[in-house]
């Protein structure tokens, strides 16, 4: 059955919508050594305080939520700092290279996926 571009887009928007629903929404993630405390806003690592600005909160609080699935910088640059197409996904880039040096030896729990974005693992 034939269809309009625009019918095409709206269902992949519901689809993300969907998707977006299936979040991990804890209070608490534990990576390793690395400790996000959602309520308190406070992020350890062997037990010792990182200080994040609250976009970097934010970033990583998303990626720990979707835990194993890539985000896109398109994606995160919605859900973080809920931009669309006004901020360059470079934006991204800077903020999650701001926070690896923050996290130190615990920022190997951001993987980078070449291209598309990035995702939170458990090595």
């Amino acid at each position: 059955k034939p269809f309009s571009p625009r019918e095409l887009v709206l269902r992949v928007k519901n689809l993300m919508k969907r998707d977006q629903g299936k979040d991990e929404k804890k209070d608490r993630y534990q990576l390793g050594e690395l400790v996000i405390d959602v309520p308190r806003h406070l992020v350890t690592v062997q037990g010792k305080r990182v200080d994040l600005t609250a976009t970097e909160f934010k970033l990583l609080t998303v990626l720990a939520q979707r835990r194993g699935r890539v985000q896109s910088r398109e994606q995160l640059l919605q859900d973080v700092w809920q931009y669309d197409n006004l901020i360059d996904t470079r934006t991204v880039d800077t903020h999650m290279r701001r926070l690896r040096e923050k996290l130190g030896r615990a920022a190997r729990y951001l993987d980078t996926v070449r291209g598309v974005g990035y995702r939170c693992v458990e090595n």
